[in-house]
């Protein structure tokens, strides 16, 4: 592993803050107009700051923007910029930057296209301008002065500041952009303004960032270096956190052999975490081609699977079994959460003899005898292998159903999705915010993160009613109409179960944070040995 394992025998001190942790596989685009994934965010989140940033409790609070005001009733945000934050090239990062970035991932003609454009939907013309019915200068994002930036939103969005966390809304210096495609693809050429520059870039094999010390908060800095592996295979990211090769193991990119999880939670020196978070792991459909352009056999196969068996004998990490696709953990009306105010288990029930019938009124509507071998893909993993051995299994004893299993590289698998090249696919989706919309407005008919092909009129109108309504049990009620859509009525996605977070971590790794949706901050941790 070369770099990424050195530096074992760290005692602490300033000359000992690297930090090692395992990223399992590139990361797919280091760009944050064209990321989508868990991966690119962990390296991103280093690498650069937003007008705001969130800290150890969630909140945003302030980043590159030292204050904002809030005018029109909450559809106008001014920011305003602080005047020490720099590139990594020496230039000032300013509010011009923001607006150059945001309308960039607007962009109709930006290649590839932005999957997160719809992030900024909240703007403004934002939708229009992707769209190629508006044009740029429309868009509700403008720098007045080199330090202050306006902001006009469609409606009042009472979670906006945290939107202004996410990489989406990154800036980016115009000047380092232009004229290299390439830019975020190699660490010679990256120019980034968080408390993090990318050192090294060995592809397919690590990534080593290190402290910035141009940046404007680097007192509260203490790692000088992190260093990402790429291992995917489970059982060697164990043996090396065993062997002190790795200070983390796990949660978010990393994987724990699911079979070792009972012993470790017996071993107090393996130090392992568990915790409920704001993220689902499901099956989507590619619902544009037959078979699975059928509801019905889309709704026998979500049917035909059982759960509980599933996260107490396979995943072993105390998983919630899914059955909509808003996870816990996610605010909803009032106190409760959105989960509390609208049950999963109405959508549907695991019921293997429904199940059948239903795929044989399927395949009836097909003109079918058999349901084809079902060709599921999976990004490879030892643990989505097991999973998918297990609901192939499930499939075949209740619905005499048989199975391919196909494995692809991580970026290859994203492209394949996203091409629509597959039959059923294994996915996962982690909140961007605290709010249902994050995990609702992501299959709506435009959305770049919407890869089954479904477009639905009635759920694009109630995302779009929920967009702009002030009152938020009308939003609420809006968002659950959408996942009853989503889930029940169409079963574009098969909820199998709810996230937790697992990862080992050394006693001595301290303020390091996996927030609400298991996402990791780093920027703030430390080795106290």
């Amino acid at each position: 592993m070369g770099t990424v394992l050195a530096g074992c025998g760290k005692t602490g001190g300033s000359a000992n803050q690297v930090f090692r942790m395992n990223l399992s596989t590139e990361p797919p685009s280091l760009d944050p107009g064209t990321a989508q994934d868990q991966t690119s965010f962990t390296v991103l989140v280093g690498l650069y700051e937003g007008l705001t940033r969130m800290d150890s409790t969630g909140t945003p609070v302030a980043g590159m923007a030292t204050k904002w005001d809030v005018q029109d009733n909450g559809k106008k945000y001014i920011f305003h910029l602080r005047k020490d934050a720099k590139w990594t090239n020496g230039d000032p990062v300013t509010a011009h930057d923001f607006e150059y970035a945001w309308k960039r991932a607007l962009d109709p003609n930006l290649n590839p296209p932005s999957p997160y454009a719809y992030q900024l939907y909240y703007l403004t013309n934002a939708e229009e301008y992707n769209s190629k019915k508006a044009d740029a200068s429309k868009v509700g994002v403008k720098a007045t002065d080199d330090y202050t930036l306006e902001v006009d939103l469609k409606a009042p969005t009472p979670y906006f500041l945290s939107l202004t966390s996410f990489f989406t809304y990154y800036p980016l210096d115009e000047k380092a952009l232009k004229g290299n495609d390439k830019w975020a693809s190699e660490a010679s050429t990256m120019v980034t303004n968080g408390p993090f520059k990318l050192a090294e870039w060995k592809h397919n094999d690590h990534i080593k960032l290190v402290k910035n010390d141009a940046y404007y908060d680097a007192k509260s800095i203490k790692f000088n270096e992190i260093d990402m592996a790429m291992v995917n295979d489970p059982n060697t990211e164990l043996s090396m956190y065993q062997t002190d090769q790795l200070d983390w193991a796990g949660r978010p990119d990393g994987d724990i052999p699911l079979d070792q999880i009972p012993t470790l939670k017996k071993d107090p020196k393996m130090n392992l975490q568990i915790k409920g978070i704001a993220s689902t792991y499901y099956y989507e459909f590619n619902t544009t081609q037959p078979p699975y352009n059928n509801v019905n056999i889309r709704k026998a196969l979500a049917m035909g699977i059982e759960r509980q068996q599933l996260v107490d004998n396979v995943t072993k990490g105390e998983q919630i079994p899914a059955f909509g696709f808003v996870s816990g953990g996610i605010k909803g009306v009032g106190d409760k959460t959105f989960r509390e105010s609208y049950d999963d288990h109405q959508y549907f029930k695991e019921d293997a003899t429904a199940a059948k019938a239903l795929l044989a009124k399927g395949l009836q509507e097909l003109n079918m005898d058999k349901l084809p071998p079902v060709v599921l893909l999976y990004n490879t993993s030892e643990g989505h292998k097991k999973i998918a051995e297990a609901i192939a299994e499930m499939w075949r004893k209740n619905l005499g159903v048989t199975v391919q299993l196909k494995n692809e590289e991580w970026k290859v698998f994203l492209k394949d999705r996203t091409a629509l090249n597959y039959q059923v696919a294994r996915a996962g989706w982690g909140a961007d915010y605290n709010d249902p919309m994050t995990f609702i407005d992501m299959w709506t008919s435009t959305s770049g993160n919407n890869d089954t092909g479904f477009k639905n009129a009635d759920y694009d109108a109630l995302v779009k009613d929920a967009y702009s309504t002030s009152d938020n049990k009308k939003r609420m009620d809006d968002m659950a109409q959408a996942e009853k859509i989503l889930v029940q009525d169409n079963m574009v996605v098969m909820p199998i179960y709810y996230y937790t977070g697992i990862w080992l971590q050394k006693s001595y790794v301290k303020n390091v944070l996996i927030d609400y949706a298991g996402n990791m901050d780093y920027t703030r941790g430390s080795i106290s040995k």
